[in-house]
Parts: structure tokens; sequence; C-alpha cells
């Protein structure tokens, strides 16, 4: 049968519905059938704000302190990099509505649906990454929390919290969407309440004497500070926003698409980011606490009443961004064209995950140093990526074709060379101007620094990490110069004959 623009290609075998037991969500690569498309993008609210109302917000305080600024520097900053990488996310998300199909299938549009295979592996690399964190984090949390409270201490408390917290990330991820979108319903509500109560149990240690002496910093650590505030928020979500819109009906508006995925993912951080700035000028030994446990450092600031509550709290956070990052991350495996079903692939990466947050709580140290190295390591092709996609979503004026996001022989090609080579160019130049110091195995970046003039790997703009600011920039210009010809000539295609729906 001949496909249309608006059939759902089920071939080959990878990108087909799964056979998934009873339960558990179906769809994988596959289009949404229009009988599956509800809701409205208000609902976009509930999944984001719990992805990021994380009390680990409160800890980027002292790492954004970190970069020599000061507290009203850091606002600035905090405020501009949330809001500004989250709007990203809800451009993307707009592809997700128009489309109804997982990012890394979208972009295909742009790099070819073989050519895609490139980004959907970094993306990959990333989701597994930060779900990885996040399970460190709750461990290590659960674990100080308990030691604490007296109860028990050591290697036995870090096991129970580790098997805990991944069977509620694996359980989330590997059932899928409706009980993702139920889950985070409940953890929107009750992290909320009692992250509030958590600032007002806490507000006596602010210090607002000691937070206004915080001098001020360079432009270049201003820069370095941005930069980090926006990897470690929206550029670590871009690559999954359109799998929460894709089930949204196509007559859904785009602005509330944007605005409400926006909104609802940078609210929360916004307040913690802000009150975590106040807390670690208030005390340095907070913020050198923070580097070595982000999370548990915090329950030193509480009653001892209110340490459960704070574990519950910490937990569900990490647990809601954690099931969202395990079913994105299944999600942009298939895409790299691993032929498992959706929850097979989602296992897979818990099991990846676990295997992480062992290595980390058990054997690795440093951990700020190797989390920073992590994010503007991946942050450097994922920004390059996000101007890519944005630029490509921002020249489409029709609908996706459907068919043709799944036939390398379609009006999207296989590989289409630019976009790729863009890719891999602005990579190239964005880990030339970072530095990773603290993470020894990340020394050979920051080799364009001294030729370019910038000082090298010890001058002034050492740190403040401009790759990740140029790859997004690159990626987003080139594309947007280069490929407005090519996507009329998509947009205006006939239909693929042979394409089989």
């Amino acid at each position: 049968m001949t496909g249309t623009t608006h059939e759902v290609l089920r071939t080959p075998e990878e990108d087909r519905p799964d056979r998934a037991p009873s339960g558990v969500e179906a769809n994988g690569l596959n289009v949404i059938p229009e009988a599956e498309r509800h809701g409205r993008p208000a609902q976009l609210f509930w999944p984001w704000f719990a992805a990021n109302v994380s009390v680990l917000g409160l800890s980027y305080g002292s790492f954004v302190l970190g970069f020599g600024v000061s507290f009203v520097q850091a606002t600035v900053v905090g405020v501009v990099g949330i809001v500004l990488s989250f709007l990203f996310c809800g451009f993307v998300a707009v592809a997700g509505k128009r489309g109804s199909a997982p990012t890394l299938v979208l972009s295909r549009a742009a790099f070819g649906v073989l050519g895609n295979r490139l980004p959907a592996a970094v993306s990959w690399i990333l989701t597994v990454g930060w779900e990885t964190v996040l399970t460190v984090l709750a461990t290590l949390a659960t674990a100080t929390v308990f030691e604490r409270l007296g109860w028990a201490s050591g290697t036995p408390t870090k096991l129970v919290a580790l098997v805990v917290v991944a069977a509620l990330v694996i359980i989330g991820g590997v059932m899928g969407f409706r009980v993702i979108m139920r889950l985070q319903t409940v953890i929107t509500v009750v992290t909320g309440v009692l992250t509030v109560a958590f600032i007002l149990l806490s507000t006596s240690h602010v210090d607002l004497a000691a937070v206004a002496a915080v001098p001020a910093g360079s432009t270049q650590s201003v820069i370095g500070a941005l930069v980090f505030v926006m990897t470690g928020f929206g550029l670590g979500w871009v690559n999954a926003a359109a799998d929460y819109s894709r089930y949204l009906p196509r007559t859904a508006s785009g602005r509330g698409v944007a605005g409400w995925t926006t909104f609802g993912a940078s609210v929360a951080p916004v307040v913690l980011l802000v009150y975590g700035l106040l807390l670690a000028a208030s005390s340095e030994t907070l913020s050198t606490a923070v580097a070595a446990d982000p999370v548990g450092a915090l329950a030193d600031l509480l009653p001892t009443w209110f340490l459960v509550p704070f574990a519950l709290v910490a937990v569900l956070g990490l647990v809601g961004a954690s099931a969202m990052d395990i079913y994105s991350s299944g999600l942009s495996l298939l895409a790299v064209g691993v032929r498992l079903p959706r929850f097979a692939a989602a296992l897979v990466d818990g099991v990846l995950m676990v295997a992480g947050t062992v290595y980390v709580v058990f054997f690795a140290s440093d951990f700020i140093g190797q989390f920073m190295g992590f994010l503007i390591t991946l942050g450097v092709p994922i920004a390059a990526w996000c101007g890519v996609m944005l630029a490509d979503v921002a020249l489409r004026r029709r609908p996706y074709a459907e068919a043709d996001l799944f036939e390398p022989r379609g009006r999207y090609g296989g590989v289409r060379a630019l976009p790729v080579l863009t890719l891999v160019v602005a990579t190239l130049v964005g880990w030339g101007l970072v530095t990773n110091a603290s993470a020894g195995w990340l020394a050979w970046q920051g080799y364009l620094l001294g030729p370019l003039g910038l000082g090298g790997r010890d001058g002034a703009w050492a740190y403040a990490n401009v790759g990740v600011l140029t790859a997004l920039v690159v990626g987003f210009v080139v594309t947007l110069l280069a490929s407005r010809a090519r996507v009329r000539e998509q947009e205006a295609a006939s239909p693929t004959v042979g394409a089989r729906a």
C-alpha cells in the first residue's frame, strides 16, 4: 500500500510498535496513532515540573558560586540559563506535537534516517549518564539521612537504598508513558509541598551579610557559570523534549506546548537555585560538603524530625527525573538502530544505570569534578545537535511526512552530509574551547584556546566553556542559512512510492 504523509509506517521491525506485556506501553519509535493522541498542552506541566523539582537544584547554588561570581551575578546567570535552556526544550516539544514521534526520530528529517544514528548515540550516552548521576545522588542522600538518624550506615545501607531507587526508576521506564505521567503527578504534589517545608525550616541558615560580601567575578566567570547552568538544566533535557508532547493532538496549540514545557520545567529550578545560592553564600562549610554529597549534605541544615520527609522529597524528586531519563534513553537506543522492544531497551539501560551507580558510590571519588566533566563534554555535541534541530524546526511549515521518517530512500534521505558534518565540526571546535582540569581523563580538551589567543588551558577563558555556546550557534546558523531550500524541497515532495503503512 502506498504511504501518505499521515499514515503510520510499521516497518522495518525496529520501528513498529512493540509486542509488549499487558500494562506496558507498546509504542516505540513509531508515530503515535490518531486514536491514542489526547490531552492538552497544560498537562505537560506535571512531568516537567516533577522532573526538575529535585533538591539537587539547591546544590547548584554551590556549584555556580564555585565559578567565582557574586550572588547577584549568579542569580542573573541562573534565571537566564534555566529559562533559556528550557525554552529550547519547549521549541523541540513543538516538533513532537507536529510529528507525534520521539525526538530522535523527528531529527531524522534534519540528519537523514541513517545519519541521525550519530546524534542518537550521543543522546543515548547522555541520558544513561544522567539517570546514573541521579540514582547516585538518591543513593548517597538516603544513606546520609539514615546515618544522621542513627539507624544504619555504610555499605549495607547504600545497597538497600540503591535497590529501592533503581527499582522505582526501572519500573517507571519499563512501564512507559502513562505510568510515568501518573507517577510525575504524584511526585509534583508531594515534592512541591515538602520542598516548601524544607525552605521554611532552613531559612535560619541564611546570612544576608555573608551573601552580600561575596565578591563579583570576571566576565569569563559569568559566562562559565551560565554555560554550566544551561548544560545542567535545559540542554540536559532537550534531546528528550518531544518524547512527552508526541501524544498530544495535532490541533494542540504550539505556543501552549512550548510555554507549558518551559514554565513547568523552569519554575522549580529557578526558586531552588536562588535559595541554594543564599545557603551556599552563607556557609563555606556547606559548599565544601555539597561537593562530596550534593543532596545529602543539605540534611545537616534540618531538625532531626524532618529528616525522613527530607529523604522522601530527595528520593522522589531524583526518581522522577531518572524515570523520564530512562524512558528517553530507551527510545534513543532504538533510534541508534538496536532492534529491541522499547521496554527491553529501557531495561538494558537500567542495568547500565545500576552498574554505573555501583562504581561511583563504592569505588570512585571526586564526584563533582567528574559530574562537571560529564556535563560539559556531552553538552558540546548536544548543543550542536540542538542548534541544528532548532533551526530545522523553525524552517518547517508543514507536518512531517511520517512514512519517510523510516525510509532512507524517502524525502529525508539516508545521510544528509551537511548537518552531520556540521555536528562533527561544531563538536570538535567546541571541545577545543572547553576545559575540565578536575577530570584528568579530559585533559586533552581546550586545544584551541592557545592557537586562538585565549590564553591556553590556564588562561582567563579556560573555564568559561564557550565551546558549548559556540557549538550551539554554529549548528543553528549553518542549518538556518544552508538548509532552507532543502526543507522546502522536502515539503513539496510527493509521498514515497512503496512505503508501507
